[in-house]
C-alpha cells in the first residue's frame, strides 16, 4: 500500500543534489507576478559546489520564523532564506539573505508516506527580517476554518513551468480554486490519498504547482486579506498539472495550534543546528 501512495504522488520540493538548469522555473500555466505582490513569500535556498540554488518556498510569519514543508527540509543539505526577491537571478537590491538557526519538523511527519500529512515544518531564522514594502509577515487562518468548494486562491512560486520542464527566475502565480475535501476525496479525483488535515486547490488540467513550489503558499482573501491557507506539498507522479488532480497542500487552519507552541517553545532558544533537506535524485519526491 506505501509503495501504491508514493506512485501516486509526488512531493514538490525540487531539492538537487547538482545544479539546477538556468532557465525558467515557475507554477505551471501561471502568469508572473507583479514584483512584490506577494510580499511574505521567500526562497527556501540549498548550498552547492560553491553557490545557492532555490529548492522550495516559504512564507514568513513572524520576523524570525519561516513556514514551509517538511519534506523540503528532511535531509541533508545547508539551507538558507531569502525575503523580498522577485528574480531569483539577480540582485535587485530588495532582498534579505537570513540564515536559519533551527529547523523544526512536524513530530509525526513520516518522511516514506508523503500521503500521510504533518507535511510541514518552521525554520526559526538566525536574525530577524526587516519590514517594509518587500518584505511582510504572511497572515494565517484561525484554527479550524475550512473553506468552501470553489473559494478562490492562488498558488505562488518559482517552481517548473511544466513536469520535467525549465527553471524561471520570476515569481509566478496561479489561480487555483478549492476543491473541498469530500470532492476531492472521491475517487476520480485524490480517493483515500487526501486527508481532511489537506487542502486541495485546482485539477483543470491547466494550472498547478510543480517542483520548486513545495513549501510556498496558497493566498486566499477571507475579509478582504490574503491568508495563507495552504502549504504546498504534492501533486501527481503522473505530472503536475493532471485533470481531476488538484494540487494538494498542508492546511494550515489544522495546525495552528502545533505552530504557536513551536514558536513559544523556542522563542527564546538561540543556538545553531545544520539545515536539513531531503535530496530529489534519490526518491522524485524532492
Amino acid at each position: 500500500m506505501l509503495q501504491l501512495v508514493l506512485l501516486a504522488t509526488l512531493a514538490l520540493c525540487g531539492c538537487r543534489a547538482e545544479p539546477v538548469p538556468e532557465g525558467s522555473e515557475r507554477v505551471v500555466g501561471g502568469t508572473e507576478a507583479r514584483s512584490h505582490a506577494w510580499p511574505s513569500q521567500i526562497s527556501l535556498q540549498y548550498y552547492y559546489s560553491g553557490s545557492w540554488h532555490h529548492t522550495c518556498g516559504g512564507s514568513l510569519i513572524q520576523q524570525k520564523w519561516v513556514m514551509t514543508a517538511a519534506h523540503c527540509v528532511d535531509g541533508g543539505l545547508t539551507y538558507r532564506v531569502v525575503a523580498g526577491d522577485h528574480n531569483i537571478n539577480q540582485n535587485e537590491g530588495t532582498e534579505q539573505i537570513l540564515s536559519i538557526s533551527k529547523i523544526i519538523i512536524h513530530p509525526y511527519w513520516n518522511r516514506n508516506n508523503l500521503a500521510a500529512g504533518y507535511d510541514i515544518a518552521l525554520l526559526r531564522l538566525s536574525s530577524s527580517a526587516t519590514l517594509n514594502s518587500y518584505v511582510q509577515l504572511a497572515a494565517l487562518p484561525q484554527e479550524g476554518v475550512i473553506l468552501a468548494n470553489n473559494y478562490p486562491c492562488y498558488i505562488s512560486g518559482w517552481g517548473l513551468t511544466r513536469t520535467n520542464g525549465q527553471l524561471s527566475s520570476v515569481l509566478l502565480q496561479a489561480y487555483l480554486p478549492v476543491v473541498d475535501y469530500q470532492t476531492c476525496s472521491s475517487p476520480s479525483y485524490w480517493g483515500s490519498t487526501v486527508r481532511n488535515t489537506m487542502v486541495c486547490a485546482g485539477g483543470d488540467g491547466v494550472r498547478s504547482g510543480c517542483q520548486g513550489d513545495s513549501g510556498g503558499p496558497l493566498h486566499c482573501a477571507v475579509n478582504g486579506q490574503y491568508q495563507v491557507h495552504g502549504v504546498t506539498s504534492f501533486v501527481s507522479s503522473l505530472g503536475c498539472n493532471v485533470k481531476g488532480k488538484p494540487t494538494v497542500f498542508t492546511r494550515v487552519s489544522a495546525y495552528r495550534t502545533w505552530i504557536s507552541s513551536v514558536r513559544a517553545e523556542h522563542s527564546q532558544i538561540h543556538c545553531t543546528s545544520r539545515c536539513l533537506c531531503w535530496h530529489r535524485g534519490a526518491s522524485r519526491e524532492a
